[in-house]
């Protein structure tokens, strides 16, 4: 079928009907558009700074303008034109200065721009939401939330912001604040309710057996918990939040604002064909293969679905390591004392064309307690995920798909192979017709990857696309709400300051 024009098609999109599939993840009647979701293409780019001018883009239907963290050197927010999606244009910024605090995330809701704010007067200090109106920039709002809060979300209905609150320690560790959640009730004159993690310090033992992480510098288990990200359900009732250095997510409800459980995320076997990683950033080449290596999950950005009436969660496996001047908890694997009854190859292994220099995690690894290691535990799971909602039980992870497709693309970075290889960031997954489609987000491979999720437990892979360097946010805008009547896909790099505009071809 030959592409249709813009105004044709606009003539001819069918409006879904109020009963909407059970699987959508809108909450308001969604234009359907014909399109092929395998054929993403950049359709228009602009760059607004240097390092970490791009970070997290939030999209205005009211306005058709993109919000951008820019922390390249200032601290503001840029405003982005996009009425014209193939010459996206700066119009504007809002300074952030007068409110002492450095933005990490934002998000929209009907005219409103919430921003997260970590103060800059103490990092360790409580953080801020501030409110402002995308049309004019004025203040409608600012309130205090956790410490270093480093991820702000809506709720799907709007009564809502929530914000991860990671409470990350000074470097010499004098300073840990707890590890936050706080909910923000909009339709309450901005209430806000702040949760940390205490009551589940008397389950540490429990859930340390399945593979939570709590750091043995921790003062407190609630100290430790770190929030990195936050998805919130369709019916704005339940929440999903990614503990990234504990390798685990909390569930929250949003009605009785409790966070109800913790489910540890437990290891991926790189020991097996399936799973096979390239562990060396010094033998000159890109080599898959298994290694007795487990890697922790460790997820950074998290998104959700639902199909069949079960709701589902989709982490970006990332990891992440902990290093302060007090406390560094990676080490090279060939600076390790291996037992020499599980590793007889051990002096083999070391050697820095094989494991020697992958990253282990420090304070994991010694079962008996002999002071060496009987397991090989690294950083992140180079992957995506899919848990079960209600059980957090994993229900589909993407094995090395990441690193071998990207190095397919030859977008993959050999020199990352020691350390989490191609560092899936950010996850989104969005309707498109009646097809759950999830977009993630490769920070060293410079790319995104797309999947088909309509059957959870059997992901079909549709492409890879180049995107700028280091993409962190991947904000999906639906046909109903973009500019051009199609739908959108916007990729901000924060290692260029790069922001990226794609678009699929029509059917």
């Amino acid at each position: 079928m030959k592409k249709l024009s813009l105004s044709l098609l606009a003539l001819i999109t069918i409006f879904a009907s109020c009963n909407n599939d059970e699987n959508s993840n809108n909450e308001e009647p969604e234009v359907v558009v014909n399109e092929n979701p395998a054929t993403f293409k950049e359709i228009g780019s602009i760059t607004i700074g240097g390092e970490a001018a791009a970070e997290i883009s939030a999209y205005d239907e009211k306005t058709k303008r993109l919000f951008t963290v820019n922390n390249s050197g200032t601290n503001q927010i840029d405003v982005i034109d996009i009425s014209d999606p193939t010459k996206p244009t700066k119009i504007g910024k809002i300074d952030l200065t007068p409110y002492e605090g450095a933005s990490n995330s934002v998000s929209i809701f009907d005219g409103k721009l919430a921003v997260a704010l970590e103060s800059t007067v103490n990092k360790q200090g409580n953080g801020k939401v501030v409110v402002f109106n995308t049309t004019d920039y004025s203040l409608i709002k600012q309130v205090t939330v956790g410490a270093l809060p480093d991820m702000v979300t809506f709720s799907p209905d709007g009564k809502f912001i929530m914000t991860a609150n990671e409470g990350e320690p000074s470097t010499d560790y004098l300073q840990d604040p707890n590890g936050t959640i706080s909910i923000i009730d909009v339709t309450n004159n901005y209430t806000v309710t702040t949760l940390d993690f205490s009551s589940f310090s008397g389950q540490a033992e429990t859930l340390k057996k399945d593979g939570f992480r709590i750091s043995k510098i921790a003062k407190s288990f609630a100290q430790d918990i770190e929030p990195e990200y936050v998805t919130i359900s369709d019916d704005s009732k339940m929440a999903w939040v990614t503990l990234q250095e504990n390798n685990g997510v909390a569930k929250v409800d949003l009605t009785s604002k409790t966070i109800t459980a913790i489910y540890p995320l437990g290891f991926k076997d790189y020991n097996t064909a399936d799973n096979a990683i390239d562990v060396s950033d010094k033998d000159d080449k890109v080599a898959f293969n298994p290694w007795k290596v487990k890697g922790m999950f460790m997820p950074d950005a998290i998104s959700h679905f639902s199909a069949n009436n079960v709701p589902y969660f989709v982490t970006a496996n990332e990891g992440d390591t902990r290093e302060y001047t007090a406390y560094t908890d990676f080490k090279r694997m060939k600076d390790m004392t291996l037992d020499a009854t599980v590793f007889p190859d051990a002096a083999t292994l070391k050697l820095e064309t094989n494991l020697g220099r992958l990253n282990l995690v420090a304070d994991m690894g010694d079962t008996d307690g002999d002071g060496d290691l009987d397991e090989l535990v690294s950083f992140g799971a180079r992957s995506f995920s899919i848990w079960n909602g209600n059980t957090g039980k994993i229900v589909y992870d993407s094995k090395n798909d990441a690193d071998k497709k990207s190095n397919e693309l030859g977008t993959y970075d050999d020199k990352r192979s020691d350390d989490k290889g191609s560092e899936p960031e950010a996850v989104v997954v969005a309707k498109m017709g009646n097809q759950n489609i999830l977009f993630v987000g490769l920070e060293r491979s410079d790319a995104f990857m797309t999947y088909d999720v309509t059957n959870p437990a059997s992901p079909q892979y549709l492409q890879t696309v180049k995107t700028g360097d280091a993409p962190e946010g991947v904000l999906f805008i639906p046909a109903s709400k973009s500019p051009t009547k199609r739908s959108l896909l916007v990729v901000s790099s924060e290692g260029d300051g790069t922001i990226k505009i794609y678009q699929p071809d029509l059917k």
